[in-house]
C-alpha cells in the first residue's frame, strides 16, 4: 500500500549545555494535532524511547550464510580440481600445459582485480556510508504518534514484523505541558534521533515538541516541506491490525517483578540454543510464585516476588523469546511487568509498569510466524454483528470523549453493551481504534489518513479466506491428542456445502506444522508444497480458540 506524507521539514534535535529540544516535524496531511512540553522524567524517558527504537530495528528473521565468496572461489578453481581429478590419465605435456593455463588465469584474475578494486572499495564505503547516515534507508521506519487528553502514546512495528510497541506517557511526565491538541499523526524520524535521545540527561532541560507551526499555511515557502511517499507491504498494514485485535481477546494476567525479567535476560544472553524447543514454559499454580521454564535447558525460574492469583493451574509455552531482550534498558527504571498470555502458541504482551510511563511490548506467536500471517485474530474475537447505525453512533461517542470502555459508553447511548462491544471490535480491526491493554479502555486513533480497505489486508491468501468462512459457519469439530515428543496431533471433520473433508495435523513442540492430511482436492494435488489448505487451518484456528482464555469481548 501506498502512504503519503508531508512533513514540515526534518525533525530536529537543539542541544546546548543546558538544555535539548526535541522538534518532531508532523504530517501535514493528516488533521492537525500538535503538542509541546517540558520532560519532568527525562531518565526513564530516555530508557522508554531507546526500547521502542529497539523495537523498530528489530529483525530475528532467520538469515542464511552468505556463501558467494565461496561459490566464486569454486568457480574460480574448478578447472583446476578436474585436471587434478583427472591427472592420473594425462601425460606430462598435459600436465604442463595445465601449469601455463593457471598461470595465464592467475595473472588474468589479478588483473581484474586490480582493475575492479576501486569499484568494490567505493561501493562498500556507499554501503557504510548509508548505514551510519543514512540507516533508515535500511529499514521502514513509521512511528505513530497519537496525543490523547490524559497521555501521549508512540506506537511502531518491527522490521520482520513480530513485534510491536507502544510507550504511554501521561502528562504527570512533563513539569511543564505549553498547548497541545488531541489528534493521530505520522512524524518524519531518523536513526540521527536515537543518537540524540541518547544525549538526554538529568540536569539540562529537554523539551518535546510535535511541531504546531507545521500546521500553518506557508504558501511562500513550499521548499521547506518534505514530500515522502513510502510503498509498504500489506503485510505490515495487516499486522498493524492483527495486534489491535488481538489486544482485545481474554488473556491470562501475570505480575512479574523487574529481577524476574532480568533472569530470563540473563540466561538468554549465557546460553544459546541449539536445538527446539525454543520455547518460554509459564506454570502457573494459584497461591504459588510463578514458574519459568526456558527449555531446552530445562532451566527454572522461580519468581519468588511473583504469586499467582489466578483460579486454575495451568502451563502455557510461548516462542520467540529472544525479542524479551528489548526490555532490558527497562528493567532499572520498571516497578513491575504484567504479562498478559493468550494462550500456548498464541501472541503475549509485556506491560512494563514505569510509574507515570507504560511500555506495552506485543510478541507473536513466535519470530517466524509474524502477525500478518496465519494469526487471523479477529477471527478468534466473537464478534456480533451490529448494524452501521449503532456502529456510526459508538464512533461519534468514542470521538468525542477519545477513550472510555464498552460499558461507559453503552451506558452514555443507552445501548446494549454487547452491541458496543461488537461496533468498537469492528472499529479496532480496522485500524479505526485501539484497545490499551494497560488502562484497560478502547482509545480513538486512525492508523492512516484514509480509511483502510480491511477486507483486502484482512487475508494473507485465498485459502485464509475459506478457512474464515467455515469458522463463521462453526461446522467444525477438533478433536487433539497428545504425542510422543512434545508433539500435538489435530484431527477433525469440517461440513462444507456438498461434502465433509477430515484433515489432520500434527504440531510440533515449536507449534510448527510437522506432518498433515486432508481429504480434499488442493490437498491431494499439492500436499503441503503450496502450504495447508483451508480445512487445516479451519481446524486449527477453532482449536486456537479453545486456548484463549475465557470468552466474551472486552
Amino acid at each position: 500500500m501506498l502512504f503519503n506524507y508531508r512533513f514540515a521539514g526534518n525533525s530536529t534535535v537543539t542541544s546546548t549545555s543546558h538544555m535539548t529540544g526535541l522538534s518532531f516535524a508532523p504530517d501535514t496531511l493528516r488533521e492537525s494535532a500538535w503538542f509541546v512540553g517540558k520532560l519532568h522524567k527525562k531518565l526513564a524517558f530516555r530508557e522508554a524511547i531507546s526500547a521502542l527504537h529497539d523495537v523498530v530495528i528489530s529483525d530475528l528473521r532467520f538469515k542464511p550464510k552468505d556463501k558467494t565468496a565461496y561459490k566464486e572461489w569454486v568457480a574460480q578453481n574448478e578447472t583446476m580440481f578436474l585436471a587434478a581429478f583427472m591427472a592420473e590419465y594425462d601425460a606430462q605435456a598435459a600436465t604442463n600445459r595445465m601449469a601455463e593455463i593457471n598461470a595465464e588465469l592467475a595473472a588474468i584474475r589479478q588483473k581484474k582485480d586490480s582493475i575492479l578494486s576501486p569499484f568494490y572499495k567505493s561501493r562498500q564505503k556507499y554501503f557504510n556510508y548509508l548505514y551510519q547516515k543514512d540507516r533508515e534507508a535500511w529499514y521502514v521506519l513509521d512511528p505513530v504518534i497519537t496525543i490523547h487528553p490524559d497521555e501521549l502514546f508512540f506506537e511502531c512495528f518491527s522490521e520482520d514484523e513480530s513485534t510491536y510497541g507502544k510507550l504511554g506517557c501521561n502528562y504527570n511526565v512533563f513539569k511543564e505541558v505549553n498547548d497541545y491538541k488531541c489528534g493521530t499523526t505520522n512524524v518524519d524520524y531518523s536513526t540521527g534521533l536515537y543518537e540524540e535521545f541518547q544525549k538526554i540527561r538529568d540536569y539540562k532541560e529537554t523539551e518535546l515538541k510535535v511541531d504546531p507551526s507545521g500546521f500553518t499555511v506557508q504558501t511562500s515557502q513550499e521548499e521547506s516541506y518534505k514530500e515522502v511517499k513510502i510503498d509498504l507491504p500489506d503485510s505490515w498494514v495487516r499486522g498493524f491490525l492483527q495486534v489491535s485485535s488481538a489486544m482485545t481477546l481474554p488473556t491470562i494476567q501475570v505480575e512479574l517483578h523487574p529481577m524476574d525479567i532480568y533472569g530470563i535476560c540473563l540466561l538468554l544472553r549465557r546460553f544459546r540454543e541449539k536445538r527446539g524447543p525454543r520455547s518460554l514454559r509459564y506454570i502457573l499454580e494459584p497461591g504459588h510464585p510463578v514458574k519459568i521454564v526456558l527449555e531446552p535447558w530445562g532451566k527454572e525460574i522461580i519468581c519468588a516476588r511473583s504469586i499467582y492469583t489466578g483460579a486454575v493451574k495451568q502451563e502455557i509455552r510461548t516462542w520467540g523469546r529472544r525479542r524479551l531482550l528489548i526490555l532490558e534498558r527497562l528493567i532499572p527504571v520498571a516497578k513491575k511487568f504484567t504479562v498478559h498470555l493468550l494462550g500456548t502458541g498464541l501472541p503475549a504482551f509485556y506491560i512494563a509498569d514505569l510509574g507515570d510511563m507504560n511500555f506495552t511490548l506485543g510478541l507473536s506467536g513466535w519470530t517466524s510466524n509474524d502477525w500478518s500471517h496465519a494469526g487471523n485474530f479477529d477471527l478468534l474475537a466473537p464478534r456480533l454483528a451490529v448494524d452501521d447505525a449503532i456502529k456510526q453512533q459508538v464512533y461519534a461517542a468514542l470521538q468525542k470523549e477519545w477513550l472510555g470502555t464498552s460499558a461507559q459508553i453503552a451506558q452514555q447511548l443507552n445501548i446494549e453493551q454487547a452491541k458496543v462491544s461488537g461496533a468498537l471490535s469492528a472499529y479496532t480491526q480496522a485500524g479505526r481504534v485501539i484497545y490499551d491493554l494497560n488502562r484497560e479502555v478502547y482509545r480513538l486513533r486512525e492508523l492512516s489518513r484514509e480509511p483502510l480497505p480491511f477486507e483486502q489486508l484482512r487475508f494473507d491468501n485465498p485459502r485464509e479466506e475459506l478457512a474464515a468462512q467455515l469458522v463463521s459457519t462453526q461446522e467444525i469439530k477438533v478433536t487433539a491428542n497428545a504425542l510422543p515428543d512434545n508433539c500435538l496431533q489435530l484431527t477433525g471433520s469440517v461440513k462444507s456445502a456438498r461434502k465433509n473433508f477430515n484433515p489432520k495435523l500434527v504440531i510440533d513442540g515449536d507449534e510448527k506444522i510437522k506432518a498433515a492430511d486432508c481429504t480434499c482436492s488442493y490437498y491431494i494435488e499439492n500436499k503441503l508444497y503450496k502450504g495447508p489448505c483451508e480445512h487445516m487451518l479451519a481446524i486449527r484456528q477453532a482449536f486456537n480458540k479453545t486456548r484463549i482464555a475465557g470468552t466474551g469481548l472486552k
